[in-house]
């Protein structure tokens, strides 16, 4: 574990562990790289370097009150690849960190990345507008921000307790452990960097991003998603990029990597293996 300090002074935290071929983790809102803990074991244990960071604002990176937007997201990945030398590395983005992971991926140095992975992720726009009707009106997000600015503790619980997980699906397993771990993440983060990010990623259009990937992509997305409704996101992620594979789960909810983790981690194996 360790931190490197970008070019506007802002701390990232990440982990490193193990040797061969790096695979990034991208971490959703309001996360941290502990939302990875499960893959990265998984992928360790088979003899992976995996790497997860804390976006700025979030887990115990600085909390940034600039720079909480996709360009800069994007810009601090380059400068972390570039300080641990990362080749070939595969990135696997959740949610806003799909977005992240397009935005990266389209930019990056030749030989930086062989694949790239978009676990129910943002692109490529969840706003809904005239060129993208099937997105989500502007009043859902402005109530983000009003729960967050009102009581953040208590929206950090209502989320993770309810649609994040589809714990409040009929007869669904709830795991308390998976709710109060999400509000512990939640709550290391910076509420105006929080507050930032629900704008970075509903708003920001990602399809020229997606156009310019020339590597293999997974789109992976439930379609019982929540909280990025899947067919104004997977579906028109993978038709973008060049060289995309869309799968999608019946019933998974937003957060399907925490909840089916033994079903999708063996299909990112199987896709980084290929």
């Amino acid at each position: 574990m360790g931190t490197i300090t970008t070019k506007d002074g802002t701390e990232i935290f990440y982990k490193d562990w193990g040797t061969g071929q790096p695979i990034v983790f991208h971490h959703g809102w309001p996360l941290s790289a502990d939302d990875w803990d499960n893959q990265m074991m998984f992928f360790l244990n088979l003899g992976y370097r995996v790497i997860a960071h804390d976006r700025r604002g979030h887990g115990r990176s600085s909390q940034t009150a600039t720079g909480n937007e996709m360009d800069t997201y994007a810009a601090d990945v380059a400068e972390l690849t570039d300080a641990l030398d990362l080749k070939d590395a595969v990135h696997i983005g959740h949610s806003t960190g799909g977005g992240e992971v397009a935005r990266y991926v389209a930019r990056a140095k030749k030989g930086r990345v062989a694949k790239a992975v978009l676990v129910s992720a943002v692109p490529p726009i969840m706003l809904k507008t005239e060129k993208n009707p099937g997105g989500l009106p502007i009043e859902v997000f402005d109530g983000f921000r009003a729960a967050l600015v009102a009581n953040r503790a208590q929206f950090y619980v209502d989320v993770p307790a309810g649609p994040f997980y589809g714990f409040n699906r009929p007869g669904a397993k709830v795991y308390q452990g998976v709710i109060d771990n999400w509000w512990r993440q939640g709550m290391m983060g910076g509420a105006k960097a929080h507050y930032d990010c629900i704008k970075a990623f509903s708003e920001t259009d990602f399809a020229e991003d997606l156009k310019a990937i020339d590597v293999p992509v997974l789109v992976l997305h439930g379609d019982d998603d929540q909280i990025v409704p899947y067919a104004d996101a997977g579906v028109l992620s993978a038709k973008l990029v060049k060289n995309g594979t869309l799968k999608l789960y019946p019933g998974f909810p937003h957060g399907m990597l925490t909840t089916h983790a033994d079903v999708i981690n063996p299909d990112l194996l199987a896709f980084i293996k290929s």
